[in-house]
């Protein structure tokens, strides 16, 4: 059985030093962590994996943990996912000026396509030189096996020189 937790706390050092070892303690194991710290905030992404015992006495710890350290903590139990092995994997990283809808417009471009974004991380930061607002994103994407890449490709690369982002997609390669 599986637990997906996200947290959220103001920044301080014990933070995940108090939320790892309550995991191990109910005898649970980390399969996927992502933390990451924005503005005065830390946010912990965690999907664990336990007996129904386990993850249940998880979940009470999460609530006092929740309590005693002032912080947000969500929890869920996903059902499991059916891998896709005939998508191929691609990597797309976009760069941009800073504008409101940028992710989204790639997302729906990508979603009304019936291609799954597994991944998104995306950041705005001041360009050297010029000392203007850009964004850039990176996503890790399923593409199924009946989108033709070459047109797919030449379609996307459409859609930014119209939105004016620069992009590259490619497969992942391990």
């Amino acid at each position: 059985m599986q637990l997906a937790i996200t947290a959220l706390g103001s920044h301080r050092p014990n933070f995940i030093a108090e939320l790892l070892p309550a995991i191990s303690d109910c005898k649970c194991s980390i399969l996927e962590i992502r933390s990451t710290r924005l503005a005065q905030s830390t946010a912990v992404y965690l999907l664990v994996q336990g007996n129904w015992n386990q993850i249940a006495k998880l979940e009470n710890t999460l609530e006092l943990l929740r309590k005693r350290l002032n912080i947000k903590i969500s929890s869920l139990r996903p059902e499991p996912k059916e891998k896709s092995s005939e998508c191929l994997p691609y990597s797309l990283e976009t760069i941009s000026l800073d504008r409101d809808n940028v992710i989204e417009a790639i997302s729906v471009f990508l979603l009304d396509r019936d291609i799954e974004i597994e991944d998104i991380i995306g950041s705005c930061y001041q360009a050297p030189y010029i000392q203007t607002a850009v964004f850039s994103t990176k996503f890790v994407l399923l593409i199924p096996p009946h989108i033709p890449l070459i047109s797919l490709r030449e379609e996307f690369l459409d859609f930014c020189d119209q939105s004016n982002i620069d992009a590259i997609i490619e497969p992942i390669k391990r």
